[in-house]
């Protein structure tokens, strides 16, 4: 006769900070020791002296060092989730699309259709995966986001200190972005800056959406044009601010909108080119360049055009 025991009740816990974790917030390494436990609920128990750091109360707010003890008390934890089930085109991407790898960080280039994380809408995503991919690795963060849609260079940090400089990289001007996308009509402009503020709003859907808009954030977008076809112009696009769709916005705000931009794109247009193949947003990080953040030698990343969007294009007719 089987027989069903119940869980053990959760223990006292006293956890050794390492690398992996140092220099990270208090609360932000509870959120994710404890996954499954309610924000409010990690913050109460801080408040209250339950956690300890050495022996001592601390705020919300302190940044844990190495060698840190970290007191947790007995929180009963959700449930885990089932296990993430990676599909096989993802698989793929994430093992052979590795552009390059050391002990700091990671550049993938990463495949279009996927989220790089999960959300409310989705369960898990490239950065999800990488951690299953590879359970050994301690430490695995984005250092960047890339909307789903969008394809190519995407940087995911292997180290706390790595993650912090490159942070620090995109916060100012030490990452130069450079995306390639195809912009609907013939775009006469050989280089144009597009210097107009971005406001992001949630829509009734709970998606974000921007506009161009005075009380918005400055945003900056060189874009320089490479090939015109009858109907559409190939075209870099360097992004100097980092902000919520910024590409797609400034391409719109321009009268010339990303091909396949379901949000900020023509509908018409966009089902004409769907007929010709184009079913996805035609927006690629293709390099990447800033300086190592361990060494300081300059580097320079380039992701190639998907063959699905290049075999695309070699069907246009160019002007």
């Amino acid at each position: 006769m089987n027989t069903v025991s119940n869980p053990p009740s959760p223990q006292v816990k006293h956890i050794e900070i390492c690398e992996a974790n140092a220099e990270q917030r208090l609360d932000n390494f509870l959120i994710s020791f404890l996954k499954g436990v309610p924000k409010t609920r990690i913050y109460r128990i801080v408040r209250k002296g339950e956690v300890r750091v050495n022996k001592g109360r601390v705020e919300v707010s302190y940044k844990l060092k190495i060698g840190d003890i970290v007191r947790v008390p007995p929180v009963r934890v959700a449930e885990k989730k089932d296990e993430i089930i990676i599909q096989p085109a993802l698989r793929f991407n994430l093992e052979n699309q590795i552009i390059y790898e050391d002990e700091g960080f990671i550049v993938l280039n990463k495949p279009s259709g996927f989220a790089v994380h999960g959300g409310s809408t989705v369960d898990s995503g490239i950065i999800e995966a990488m951690r299953q991919i590879r359970p050994q690795q301690k430490f695995l963060e984005l250092v960047h986001r890339l909307d789903k849609e969008t394809s190519g260079c995407l940087l995911i940090a292997k180290k706390r200190a790595v993650l912090k400089v490159l942070h620090e990289f995109f916060r100012g001007d030490g990452v130069r972005k450079t995306y390639i996308a195809l912009l609907a009509g013939q775009y006469q402009r050989k280089k144009q800056v597009v210097d107009v503020p971005l406001l992001k709003n949630i829509g009734l859907s709970g998606e974000r959406m921007v506009s161009v808009n005075k009380a918005g954030k400055s945003a900056e977008t060189l874009f320089t044009r490479l090939k015109q076809f009858q109907d559409a112009t190939l075209v870099h696009a360097a992004p100097k601010t980092g902000r919520t769709h910024q590409i797609r916005v400034h391409a719109a705000w321009l009268g010339h909108p990303i091909i396949g931009d379901d949000r900020y794109g023509d509908d018409a247009t966009n089902k004409n080119f769907k007929k010709r193949g184009y079913k996805r947003l035609f927006l690629h990080a293709e390099q990447l360049r800033f300086n190592h953040p361990v060494t300081g030698e300059p580097l320079h990343f380039t992701a190639p055009l998907p063959d699905d969007l290049q075999d695309l294009l070699n069907h246009e007719k160019p002007l």
